[in-house]
């Protein structure tokens, strides 16, 4: 058989493969893990699940100012966490120091150092949590004249 079609047929033969799996890659378990996740992850994933249901929230926050003003400092930036997150979540935080990246208002790649904030919470408090979160958001945008703070929720199993 002629090469080109050698190769056409192996082309064809991997996307009917492929269409034939789709429906079995998109079935999820009743905890909306998808099932190719659990069948990837091999052993690991068959573990018991251990501990309660969470919310994880990180928030992304900038240190460059758009207006050219001076960086916040980790002073500043400490002394925010300690008015404006630890009342909401006196439980318990984690900081962690970053470089990020991103496109302002204006189309430009902005490089800065960076915090993230990790959070997590019940699923029972999520609302409320969700309120202050925001709150926290619109305080640090308003504080150091950013353009936004990043968000980022994820649902987790948390054991204390």
């Amino acid at each position: 058989m002629k090469p080109h079609l050698l190769r056409t047929r192996a082309v064809l033969t991997a996307v009917g493969l492929l269409l034939a799996a789709a429906p079995a890659a998109y079935a999820t378990l009743a905890d909306g893990v998808p099932a190719a996740a659990v069948a990837a992850a091999g052993p690991a994933m068959s573990a018991p699940a251990r501990g309660k249901p969470y919310v994880e929230s990180r928030l992304l926050f900038g240190t460059r100012r758009p207006d050219g003003g001076p960086a916040v400092t980790d002073r500043q930036f400490m002394a925010f966490v300690d008015r404006e997150i630890t009342p909401d979540f006196p439980d318990g935080l984690t900081v962690q120091s970053g470089r990020g990246q991103w496109r302002d208002a204006h189309g430009t790649i902005e490089k800065e150092r960076s915090y993230v904030l990790t959070l997590l919470y019940p699923v029972a408090r999520a609302g409320t949590s969700d309120r202050r979160i925001e709150e926290i958001r619109r305080a640090y945008e308003k504080a150091f004249g950013q353009e936004s703070v990043g968000r980022v929720d994820d649902r987790a199993r948390v054991d204390l």
